[in-house]
């Protein structure tokens, strides 16, 4: 557990390391944050667009909008939580002005097998992964690809990249409220899709 609190704040102080000096205008440092957020970012770009190329585009348009903005970012703010909003912005963004109905559908069910985001590898071994079976994790991924993007997100944000409520309230613009309750339907309804896609298996 000890060890486990020491990479992390390793890992926060490298972060904080790396932005103190892009702000300064070194160029290396962003080379640094973008390996070191890379799969991170693009796996929650992924799930909210659902289209590899989108949402690349996206994650280049994200890291061009942290140098745009990186002096104005205040060095007492959460760098996660600021990353994640611009990020976010820019696929809400998108999809606004592509796929409109993308802010509240869900996806046909016609998914089959691994989606894209499912196959991309963490920074660390979530919790989650390690808890369940590879099956287990393609149906979980199959079930959440097909809820509304209000529920996508949001449990995006808490069980893949391990956000607190009050990042994830930081990252949507919402009240802590707002995200509780978004956080509880969402799996409300990730456990209702799991009982009607695979009947009979133990979702609790």
């Amino acid at each position: 557990m000890m060890g486990a609190t020491a990479i992390s704040l390793e890992g926060l102080v490298a972060v904080d390391t790396d932005v103190a000096r892009l702000r300064r205008g070194d160029l290396n440092a962003l080379s640094e944050l973008i390996a070191r957020y890379q799969n991170r970012l693009y796996r929650y770009l992924l799930r909210i667009v659902r289209e590899p190329a989108e949402a690349e585009d996206l994650f280049q348009q994200t890291w061009l909008k942290v140098v745009e903005k990186i002096r104005s970012f205040d060095p007492g703010r959460n760098f996660d939580a600021w990353l994640f909003t611009l990020a976010r912005n820019a696929a809400i963004d998108h999809l606004r002005r592509i796929r409109p109905q993308s802010l509240d559908e869900p996806l046909a069910d016609d998914a089959a097998g691994d989606t894209a985001a499912d196959r991309l590898p963490s920074g660390e071994p979530a919790p989650f992964d390690r808890a369940v079976a590879t099956e287990r994790r393609r149906h979980v991924g199959e079930a959440l690809e097909s809820l509304p993007l209000i529920y996508r997100e949001v449990l995006t944000l808490r069980f893949e990249e391990e956000m607190k409520i009050e990042e994830i309230a930081l990252v949507t613009g919402k009240p802590l409220s707002t995200v509780k309750t978004r956080l509880r339907r969402s799996l409300d309804r990730l456990k209702q899709s799991l009982e009607t896609r695979y009947p009979g298996a133990d979702w609790q």
